[in-house]
């Protein structure tokens, strides 16, 4: 297990190399001029030029790609044109939120949608199994911002259930900040009122974007279960007398879920770098909203940074799910 585990971690370093390679090019080959824009319309020429030479941008490329990487293994991630503050303190502020979201989402997603395949394949053709694939088709064809919208219409301004937006209300103080997740930091200052609100407002945003992975981790879960109950060692346990409940909780769903584990990580990926019509639809302050403000101004740090972060946590979300596949699967181990 620890050979398959260190092979895993030493594929990483490619990866990440070429990511940040691809992103830094297409953040040079992206048409306009972020020091011109960030100077502001008045600017002359001679001030334009003294921007782009304390940003480093009037450098040759491969100088500005090296300086780049340089500074990423430093810690240094750049500075924004606009806001004039370094990249990473941005990051700090805003990633926490993102993850938070994406967490609970596919907590929501992981917790219904394993029992529903489960049950979907347990009752296949049955009406479990007709009303799991009409909710599942439903819930993975409706957009996300479409399912918020309609979310904030029902529950926040018909029922007032919950809030419109946001992700504390600005006239309460927030726990002191120590994980970044405001419902753990609650937890942790012993604080249940503001736990309650954190809730609250966490709630609608990660609904919306707990349906699409829901439906497809039910839809794989079932697929799996289905296709496991069909092979030799089943129907083995079957002639051996032991009960279909037992059988299918504790040899059946053992590896069926090794197949969807590759599906829970290919979602954390995409909902990292997807939050971003959802956290534009709830007002969220997360990564998702701070590159779509950056892409307005052509602010090319920020973008890069955002970029390479989500790509960072996802390669180790998939670095996880190997291992964790191996642990199910011991043949993966040998792959």
């Amino acid at each position: 297990m620890l050979r398959y585990a260190i092979r895993r971690i030493l594929l990483l370093a490619p990866v990440l190399v070429g990511l940040s390679i691809i992103v830094f090019a297409i953040a040079r080959l992206l048409p306009g001029d972020p020091v011109q824009l960030a100077a502001g319309p008045q600017a002359t020429k001679e001030e334009i030029a003294s921007l782009s030479r304390e940003l480093g941008l009037d450098r040759p490329l491969l100088t500005q790609y090296w300086s780049y990487v340089t500074g990423l293994v430093a810690g240094d991630w750049g500075q924004s044109i606009l806001t004039r503050r370094p990249v990473w303190e941005d990051l700090r502020i805003y990633l926490p939120a993102t993850l938070e979201l994406v967490v609970v989402a596919m907590g929501i997603a992981i917790a219904v949608g394993m029992p529903a395949g489960l049950v979907s394949a347990a009752y296949a053709n049955r009406w479990p199994d007709y009303l799991s694939r009409v909710l599942a088709l439903g819930a993975i064809s409706a957009p996300r911002f479409f399912l918020g919208l309609v979310m904030q219409l029902v529950f926040a301004m018909w029922l007032a259930w919950l809030p419109l937006g946001g992700r504390f209300p600005i006239v309460d103080i927030p726990p002191p900040a120590v994980t970044g997740f405001l419902t753990l930091d609650a937890l942790i200052a012993r604080d249940g009122g503001a736990f309650w609100l954190a809730l609250k407002h966490l709630a609608m945003p990660a609904l919306a974007l707990s349906l699409s992975p829901l439906a497809t981790i039910t839809r794989m879960m079932r697929a799996s279960t289905l296709e496991a109950m069909t092979q030799d060692y089943v129907l083995t346990a079957r002639a051996l007398g032991l009960s279909r409940r037992l059988i299918l909780f504790k040899y059946v769903a053992k590896n069926a879920a090794s197949a969807t584990l590759t599906v829970i990580g290919l979602y954390f990926g995409w909902l990292l770098a997807g939050t971003v019509l959802v956290e534009t639809v709830f007002d969220w302050p997360g990564v998702g909203l701070y590159a779509t403000k950056a892409i307005a101004t052509q602010d090319f740090m920020p973008l890069m940074g955002v970029t390479l972060i989500c790509g960072a946590l996802f390669t180790l979300v998939n670095l996880v799910v190997d291992l964790a596949y191996g642990l199910i699967n011991p043949k993966a181990r040998y792959a």
